[in-house]
């Protein structure tokens, strides 16, 4: 079965292509570096020519709130014209767990607009709904730093190794269309603040973690509960955060 992956290249998306194509199927990573490009529908029409399944994994180079607007609506509208031009009978399209819940925060109503298009569409769909990405702890760090101090709600937080992410899209790619939401989480709860201090600690980054319950994510307010599925509905991933830890930080110094 030929199954495109828009962001094809990058973190997941390239994982998603390694665990279709070791299944058996035609599976072609789409992005601008190989004449794809779904914000201006470059190459959109030839890269879906045969393929039954789309799968959208791409994201905005900018989270500018225009900008990352811009890149979801023009970049899902062209890509569910063109599916359905070719006969694409699946759009999977990977979100964030939260989307209904941080209305505040520009990209997250981004990626409801995203959603809201690809609900409507005429093409069968699943959306995939995943929690923060182990891997993207120190960028959240980064964003939340004053000084030598990051601030962070003290909320519940259920991170996903990418890994797990990119086998949870292959399998939902392959399968019959959702035709909703399916939400995949990490197997542990933590606290935010408590675990983004353990990674950093594990990295040998001297920044302190502050629980502030004014910090804002990436620019919205949360509560106890948004950055965590429903309970009992979302399919775990495998990997656990203290051995995902345990292999991803740096030798220890002689």
């Amino acid at each position: 079965m030929k199954i495109v992956v828009i962001g094809g290249t990058g973190l997941i998306g390239s994982n998603v292509v390694a665990k279709l194509s070791a299944e058996g199927h035609e599976a072609v990573a789409a992005s601008p570096n190989s004449g794809v490009n779904s914000v201006t529908g470059e190459g959109l029409a030839r890269v879906l020519e045969g393929a039954l399944v789309v799968v959208d994994v791409s994201n905005s180079p900018s989270f500018e709130e225009q900008a990352v607007m811009e890149f979801f609506t023009k970049s899902t509208r062209n890509l569910l014209q063109a599916e359905s031009a070719a006969g694409v009978r699946h759009h999977v399209a990977l979100s964030v767990v939260g989307t209904e819940r941080m209305p505040d925060g520009a990209y997250i109503r981004a990626k409801l607009a995203q959603e809201n298009l690809i609900q409507a569409s005429a093409i069968p769909y699943s959306i995939v709904h995943a929690t923060q990405f182990f891997e993207f702890m120190k960028t959240i760090a980064d964003a939340s730093t004053s000084g030598d101090t990051v601030h962070l709600p003290p909320v519940q937080f259920q991170p996903i190794a990418a890994e797990d992410v990119a086998s949870a899209v292959a399998r939902v790619a392959v399968g019959a269309p959702r035709s909703g939401i399916v939400e995949i989480a990490g197997p542990d709860v933590f606290r935010f603040d408590e675990v983004v201090a353990r990674r950093l600690r594990a990295l040998g980054d001297p920044r302190k973690v502050i629980a502030d319950p004014d910090a804002l994510y990436y620019g919205a307010k949360v509560s106890r509960l948004t950055l965590v599925p429903t309970p009992g509905a979302a399919e775990l991933g495998k990997t656990h955060f203290e051995d995902w830890l345990s292999h991803s930080a740096p030798p220890a110094r002689k």
